[in-house]
């Protein structure tokens, strides 16, 4: 049976980021870990040679991000405006958790651009899942780890600004 090929939501910038991290392995890293094989290989018997070993094992580590970026950038799919009717991807969204005054404000990015301490949470996350969707006024329940947690949408702006 075949592999189902999921797509890598990601913005534009995200998209920027993995081409650049990508050039830098393909062109500076790989330099540096075949200088360090070579550099080890000079030393002389490399059956126990801990300088070898390492720089194998970081060879081996980098070829498979590398193969880990090429896959995510060959399968992305670029997050357009989000919209300002219900939270999409490219979203920003304001929430309110229920009992607090407390706001909160994410943008609604794909699981490979995810970084919640910076406002930045997945479509897949338990409180991405729930706000998938919903309109300002909107209440949703996301289940997380340590329980429960209610919110209400306060607002939403889609990625040119636009809030409603």
């Amino acid at each position: 049976m075949p592999d189902i090929i999921q797509p890598v939501y990601l913005t534009a910038e995200g998209k920027r980021k993995l081409e650049e991290e990508l050039d830098y392995l393909c062109t500076v890293r790989r330099v540096e870990v075949a200088q360090q094989i070579h550099d080890a290989k000079e030393e002389g018997d490399i059956s126990e040679n801990a300088g070898y070993d390492e720089a194998k094992n970081e060879q081996a580590f980098l070829e498979g991000r590398i193969q880990t970026v090429q896959g995510m950038l060959s399968h992305a799919r670029l997050i357009e405006n989000g919209s300002s009717e219900q939270v999409t991807l490219g979203s920003t969204v304001t929430v309110c958790e229920l009992g607090t005054e407390e706001l909160e404000t994410y943008l609604i990015v794909g699981s490979a651009e995810a970084a919640p301490a910076q406002g930045r949470i997945s479509n897949v996350s338990p409180l991405g899942l729930v706000l998938i969707n919903k309109g300002v006024g909107d209440k949703v329940v996301a289940k997380t780890p340590g329980g429960e947690l209610h919110f209400q949408v306060m607002s939403i702006d889609d990625s040119s600004g636009k809030r409603r």
